[in-house]
């Protein structure tokens, strides 16, 4: 099936404008599951109910409210959250160009796709100079009442767009606690290095898949034709505190492959 263009605008650098489409890069395939109620087996509503009384709550007895501490709200009505919106847009503009080793790898959100509009032209010739210049353009916009930072990129000569989370919401890794123990043994650095040279190799994305996923809906599948699955558990690997053993462990497997192969 033909991908689905979800929003149209402008990049806009300066004064030059280039009309984009925006399609998603990802889907979600999570298994989800809906509630039903065991004899019926029809599906159960929620209902928003006062915790003390039971009692149902209608949508015209809900305010918004914020916690600015506990127990104390700040009650927000519907004008003002309206008032409160970005200005709606149809422009991503690029502020400035940097290079890709400039945003940490935990900024990165969700990526899009952005296909030309129009003028095929000047997106192409947009998408080859980031490439030539090995340069990411960093993005603002609006979309759907949300305001976005991004991350403009070229990939096999098309446009990327990934949504930058905020600041405030990447923790830093000097906040986390520091390891504590001793430190490696050479040996054991030497077989680290070892391993991490046997592994080396290809990314295929072919080769990860959503184990559990798979293992849901084949027993859906014939649980549905009327048969009765046995599950069979995943064990659980064995867990050891010898690094040494366990770099050890590793190599020799790794170096039987090898051979077999």
């Amino acid at each position: 099936m033909a991908a689905r263009a979800i929003w149209k605008g402008n990049l806009k650098l300066n004064s030059t404008r280039v009309p984009v489409k925006l399609y998603s890069a990802v889907q979600d395939r999570t298994v989800r599951f809906h509630i039903l109620e065991e004899k019926s087996k029809t599906r159960v509503k929620q209902h928003m109910v006062e915790p003390e009384s039971g009692k149902e709550i209608t949508s015209d007895e809900i305010q918004k409210g914020f916690e600015v501490e506990p127990g104390t709200f700040v009650i927000l009505n519907e004008e003002e959250l309206q008032k409160l919106e970005p200005e709606a847009s149809r422009e991503i503009e690029i502020t400035q160009f940097v290079p890709p080793t400039e945003i940490p790898p935990e900024y990165f959100d969700r990526p899009y796709y952005l296909g030309p509009d129009g003028n095929e032209g000047a997106y192409f010739a947009l998408a080859e100079a980031l490439q030539k210049k090995d340069r990411e353009g960093v993005a603002h916009w609006v979309m759907r009442k949300q305001p976005y930072v991004g991350a403009l990129r070229a990939e096999d000569d098309h446009l990327m767009l990934f949504t930058l989370r905020n600041a405030e919401e990447v923790l830093s890794a000097k906040d986390l606690p520091r390891p504590s123990g001793r430190a490696p043994e050479k040996k054991e650095l030497a077989m680290a290095a070892q391993l991490v040279e046997l592994l080396k190799g290809e990314f295929d994305p072919k080769e990860f898949k959503d184990e559990y996923r798979e293992r849901v809906m084949e027993f859906v599948e014939k649980k549905a034709k009327g048969h009765k699955p046995r599950l069979h558990l995943v064990k659980a690997k064995r867990k050891t505190t010898s690094l040494d053993k366990v770099l050890s462990k590793s190599l020799e497997a790794l170096k039987k492959q090898k051979k077999a192969a």
